[in-house]
């Protein structure tokens, strides 16, 4: 069909990977693994890649963990992460972004300057993302650092790292920090609503888990390219250590990883000006961004109404069901959001078409905020090697908190809104619990964590009041509600809890 020249399209994807076990491993920095992923998209064009850099108008950097949030970039850090990577390509584009925190930001991005290229504001953009985690790890206790601080000169519209529209002083001060905990809470919540065994939970983990592995040990780009089996998920040893109940290891993302990755868009008549040839065209047939209500205030902790909107949306835009998608890369920092999406499309891990593409955050890589642009490459590989089918992009961000989707597909379409505006103010609209700061009295345990990555192994609350129903948080160095919560089954348990100065603290009742 003909399309309308200002219709976007992904004409250009690349990534990178450096393991520290590689004979060549350097210990780059994030300005460097996003540039050798940026010249694999220009090259991945089919088009001059210089011509295409220099016709670049926005470059959207995605942050990395050492830029999101107050802690310092300890090897140092560019002033200006896009205009780095273009300079070194040889390009100065006239506008350059840096997103906000979130693992959503990947498809969000691409679809927010996909309607700028539509609404003809802009002809071509570039998305880039990277994480140096390994070379912090690598240098951390070494003498010869090296200093990856670089000043550049130019625009930048930086979006600040809005991390506390996430945490905020009350989850922090109840042990809130870090991922792992955060979703945890949402795991075992979701435990609790389908009245499963710790164990039996801990089995279902792993075998939502394991088929990933598989993936990742074929992907040339993963960072630990190893198989494993559901046993030896679901198994604690010392290699396979709790991080934060109910996760071992191997069910939570890698986030020591140096990768990279970045895509070009384009409008129709760029990428025919540019001489992009009509086979590494991809077109989004369908998009939504949703956000979910902020943690504490939820109804069902076990539950994503906004995520389950957002693949209900994008399927409906594009005017497909479940049935027609071919590939899946499902957001799989933890298992909460695998488990959430599947309930959504109605598969589940035996699914032939799998889950992932990559491999999963576990084993191919958990690349802070930038995950889904290494999906999104691999997604756009295979619907070129496999014309008119569809490929199904799930990005989540901040704890549960955004959701975004994309469709893909080679099959011709013209560029279409979505209503996710109305849909976010219903999803805003939805009741929501009343949340006690400072509880005294008798309560229950709603949902839990236990941080085994502390000093002190502490557990970690979510608990609705006797009196009133409100939620509240608390945490506990108590030994026997410590080994509940470590050993037994704490959901429902009784407990008393006091506010103390320095936060709540709870004792088995």
């Amino acid at each position: 069909m003909p399309v309308d020249p200002r219709t976007p399209v992904l004409v250009g994807v690349g990534q990178f990977t450096e393991k520290i076990d590689d004979p060549g491993y350097r210990g780059m920095s994030a300005v460097d693994l996003a540039t050798e992923a940026a010249r694999a998209a220009l090259a991945d064009t089919g088009a001059p890649p210089a011509e295409v850099a220099t016709a670049v108008d926005v470059v959207v950097g995605l942050r990395q963990f050492e830029i999101s949030g107050p802690m310092p970039a300890v090897l140092g850090k560019s002033n200006n992460y896009p205009r780095s990577v273009m300079r070194r390509l040889g390009a100065d584009p006239a506008r350059v972004v840096l997103e906000p925190v979130g693992g959503q930001g990947s498809q969000k991005v691409i679809t927010e300057f996909a309607t700028a290229i539509a609404a003809g504001e802009i002809d071509v953009a570039m998305v880039i993302g990277s994480e140096p985690g390994s070379t912090a790890r690598y240098f951390a206790d070494r003498q010869d650092k090296p200093d990856f601080t670089e000043h550049v000169d130019g625009q930048l519209e930086d979006r600040g790292h809005q991390i506390h529209q996430y945490i905020d002083e009350y989850t922090v001060t109840h042990g809130l920090t870090g991922a792992a905990v955060q979703y945890a809470l949402l795991d075992n919540a979701r435990r609790a609503r389908l009245g499963l065994s710790v164990a039996d939970y801990r089995h279902a983990m792993a075998e939502l888990f394991a088929p990933m592995s598989k993936v990742a040990a074929k992907n040339p780009f993963s960072s630990s390219p190893v198989e494993r089996s559901v046993e030896e998920i679901e198994t604690v040893t010392a290699d396979n250590r709790m991080i934060c109940d109910p996760y071992p290891r191997l069910l939570v993302a890698r986030d020591t990883v140096n990768q990279g990755a970045a895509a070009v868009l384009m409008s129709v008549a760029a990428a025919r000006r540019l001489g992009v040839p009509e086979g590494k065209w991809v077109y989004l047939h369908g998009h939504s961004d949703m956000v979910e209500q902020a943690l504490l205030e939820r109804s069902d902790l076990s539950a994503s109404p906004a995520a389950v909107l957002a693949a209900q949306e994008a399927l409906q835009m594009a005017g497909i069901g479940v049935e027609d998608v071919s590939t899946f890369d499902l957001y799989s920092c933890f298992p909460f959001p695998v488990f959430v999406m599947c309930e959504a499309l109605g598969i589940d891990g035996a699914d032939p078409r799998g889950l992932t593409l990559t491999g999963g955050l576990p084993y191919f890589g958990g690349p802070g905020n930038s995950y889904s642009l290494h999906a999104i490459a691999e997604t756009v590989v295979q619907m070129r090697d496999n014309p008119g089918q569809f490929g199904f992009i799930g990005a989540n961000g901040g704890i549960m908190s955004k959701y975004s989707v994309g469709i893909y597909s080679t099959t011709p379409v013209n560029w279409r809104a979505d209503r996710c505006t109305g849909l976010n103010a219903d999803v805003a609209a939805l009741p929501k619990v009343a949340v006690t700061k400072t509880p005294q009295g008798d309560g229950t345990i709603e949902t839990y964590s236990v941080r085994y990555d502390w000093p002190v192994r502490t557990g970690i609350i979510v608990g609705r009041l006797d009196a009133d129903g409100s939620r509240f948080m608390a945490t506990t160095e108590d030994e026997d509600l410590v080994r509940l919560l470590s050993e037994g089954e704490p959901l429902g348990a009784a407990i008393r809890v006091r506010s103390t100065e320095n936060g709540n603290r709870a004792v088995l009742a």
